[in-house]
């Protein structure tokens, strides 16, 4: 009945009671009591409409790759952006429109699988997100949690976001300095958590530039070579690395049933940081660490977990933690997302207990 009635407005259907668990790569949780997928900007105005009028709790959907899903589901309407297209001008014409000198500018649906995105440009010789290669998910996604990894973040290259403002019902575009970028956060997963549907994500990359190496595992992969380094290899290496860390999606690997890095790496101050060599240097131990802000650290949430306990491998029931990335936390076969939270707070417990440290983590966590 509720298809028919609202099929006479919209060409849009929703569907009812919908499982999302296949919907994620974590494999967990519930139905959604709506859910629609769209592929047009005035279908997700429409949709919105019907949650809106309804007041039914709104949650939109990319790949599921970053995600914990309730086993109770989600009691409102779930949105799968499925908006598609890659614009940019040709290889070519860097004088065409959407270039300035070297840089291109690439228009990306927020339904563009991200992987599809990052191959499109390094086949391009574009460079800016190489080092991104692997990451599951859509192209959506990725502003809302400044998706990053070895030694690159999308903010970087991101120029503007377009997005409908449920606020005021209306498509607006928000330019970098409004996304307001921070280390896996923007206002989309913070202080606007819920105002904004992005549709599509503008990037500025470099034709032509340079491969980014700051990451070690990268630096040491490509010690032996000594010839410059293309676009195409970097992102290779790349994907190897994630392979073999469990953080590349491989059918039928159990390690890739995870919704990837689970932790972020903590930020902390000075008088953190030094808490915490003397903690390690009680038990013997050295942090490894970096700089990432100005008298700040950033520390291995891996190295972490591994040394408060819990080492790969390690299993609670049907969650455990990937043989391959201590960060991992996969559904073993048959796992509800109870038991995949309460893994989590086990591990939280632990860190906290040996080092001080509340871990944060990363995913987004639905319907609880």
């Amino acid at each position: 009945m509720l298809n028919s009635i609202y099929s006479e407005i919209s060409a849009m259907t929703i569907q009812e009671n919908v499982p999302l668990a296949p919907l994620t790569t974590l494999q967990v949780g519930g139905a959604a009591r709506y859910f629609a997928e769209l592929r047009r900007e005035d279908e997700v105005r429409e949709a919105a409409q019907f949650a809106k009028t309804r007041s039914l709790p709104l949650f939109v959907l990319g790949g599921g790759s970053n995600l914990v899903v309730a086993d109770s589901g989600w009691p409102g309407l779930v949105l799968r952006i499925a908006i598609g297209g890659i614009a940019s001008p040709p290889a070519t014409s860097p004088g065409a429109t959407g270039a300035t000198g070297n840089a291109v500018l690439f228009s990306v649906g927020a339904g563009v699988n991200w992987d599809d995105f990052v191959a499109q440009a390094v086949a391009q010789n574009c460079a800016g997100v190489e080092c991104l290669s692997g990451i599951p998910g859509s192209v959506g996604g990725t502003p809302v949690q400044n998706v990053g990894a070895y030694g690159q973040e999308v903010a970087d290259t991101i120029e503007s976001v377009r997005a409908l403002d449920l606020k005021g019902d209306r498509i607006v575009v928000l330019p970098k300095p409004a996304c307001g970028f921070r280390y896996r956060a923007s206002i989309f997963n913070g202080t606007e958590r819920g105002r904004y549907i992005i549709l599509r994500v503008n990037y500025r990359l470099q034709r032509g530039g340079a491969p980014t190496l700051k990451y070690a595992d990268l630096q040491k992969h490509f010690a032996p070579k000594k010839t410059p380094l293309s676009l195409a290899e970097t992102r290779a290496a790349v994907r190897e690395i994630r392979r073999s860390k469990g953080m590349l999606i491989v059918p039928g690997d159990d390690d890739c049933r995870s919704a990837g890095s689970f932790f972020k790496n903590p930020v902390l101050s000075a008088a953190q940081f030094k808490e915490l060599a003397e903690r390690a240097a009680s038990k013997a131990l050295e942090i490894p660490s970096y700089p990432a802000l100005d008298a700040q650290h950033k520390v291995s949430a891996a190295w972490l977990v591994e040394h408060a306990g819990f080492s790969k491998g390690y299993a609670a029931g049907a969650a455990g933690i990937s043989n391959k990335h201590a960060l991992a936390l996969i559904n073993g076969g048959g796992a509800r997302a109870s038991d995949i939270v309460g893994l989590k707070d086990e591990i939280q417990r632990g860190v906290q207990e040996a080092w001080g440290i509340l871990l944060d983590p990363e995913p987004v966590f639905v319907g609880f």
